[in-house]
């Protein structure tokens, strides 16, 4: 199924998977949170993307302090502490008999209101934790094609780009006008016009032998993006967290995409113009090979 960097494989086994609600096991077509939950109505919650790889979460403590310190920041009670947390992750993935290839989506969300309104105090539930484990496979991408939207990421002080909450509407906006122009995903600026984020992915280009990524001022503090940071400082690989221009992105001789679920995902082409050959470069291929190398090392 084609979605950009979220391409995966359908798998006819998720049709029995097992989903846990609460600390509870549901089969996929009876797994339901109320109408009044917190999520549904405001989107008010957080969550995480895990990836099960040969019997091990891959960083799962990065993701579990992300995900803790987003609620804090939203004044959530997650309501259990982090081992427990990962204890129900783990009983989730044992009851479904997984053991690899497998993709977790993690949700938290300030529990069921007395009534739709947005204000915390009317929530009359503890948090709703639900934890979704789907066999899927990322298939292949001879590159990615991106369109630079006018949908900007904003400033912290309107809605803290930094927060995986499930408050998306920005993301999505981007996505849409992405798609519409017939691209995989959308690339976003910042306030001040320079490169930040994709919409669902993080955005690196390679110039001169050197790895560019975006200061980070205006995205998420994404897992695999720091990753490939640390790849590229263990291995004498320049690079540079700095801003810079769609003028950079055009003349650049490689780009690529990181996230959880694919990993590095070349790009070969940002509006319209073909980065570098136009195919996966050896930058792309040397980091792959090295993040590939530490997920196995888990």
């Amino acid at each position: 199924m084609g979605f950009g960097a979220h391409s995966y494989q359908d798998d006819p086994r998720n049709a029995a998977i097992k989903i846990n609600i609460n600390g509870e096991l549901f089969a996929r077509d009876e797994a339901k949170i109320s109408v009044f939950d917190s999520g549904f109505i405001l989107g008010d919650g957080v969550w995480e993307g895990l990836r099960l790889h040969r019997g091990k979460i891959a960083f799962l403590a990065q993701h579990m302090q992300r995900l803790f310190a987003g609620a804090k920041a939203l004044d959530l009670d997650i309501g259990i502490s982090q081992a427990e947390l990962e204890q129900r992750i783990q009983d989730t993935l044992s009851a479904n008999g997984m053991t690899d290839g497998v993709h977790i989506r993690l949700m938290v969300t300030r529990g069921i209101k007395a009534t739709p309104y947005q204000d915390p105090r009317v929530t009359i539930s503890p948090a709703t934790i639900v934890i979704i484990p789907e066999y899927k496979s990322s298939t292949a991408s001879p590159g990615l094609s991106l369109f630079t939207v006018h949908v900007r990421r904003g400033y912290p002080d309107v809605q803290d780009p930094k927060l995986n909450s499930h408050s998306k509407l920005n993301c999505i906006f981007a996505c849409i006008q992405a798609t519409k122009a017939g691209a995989d995903e959308a690339l976003m600026l910042d306030p001040h016009g320079f490169v930040a984020t994709c919409n669902s992915t993080h955005f690196f280009i390679v110039k001169g032998g050197e790895v560019w990524t975006s200061s980070g001022d205006y995205c998420l503090a994404g897992i695999t993006r720091s990753n490939v940071i640390e790849l590229c400082q263990e291995n004498q690989i320049p690079i540079k967290q700095k801003n810079f221009s769609l003028s950079d992105v055009y003349s650049a001789d490689e780009a690529f995409c990181t996230g959880t679920f694919a990993g590095l995902t070349p790009v070969i082409s940002v509006d319209g113009r073909t980065i570098g050959s136009g195919t996966k470069g050896p930058m792309v291929e040397k980091l792959n090979a090295l993040y590939h190398q530490r997920i196995e090392q888990l």
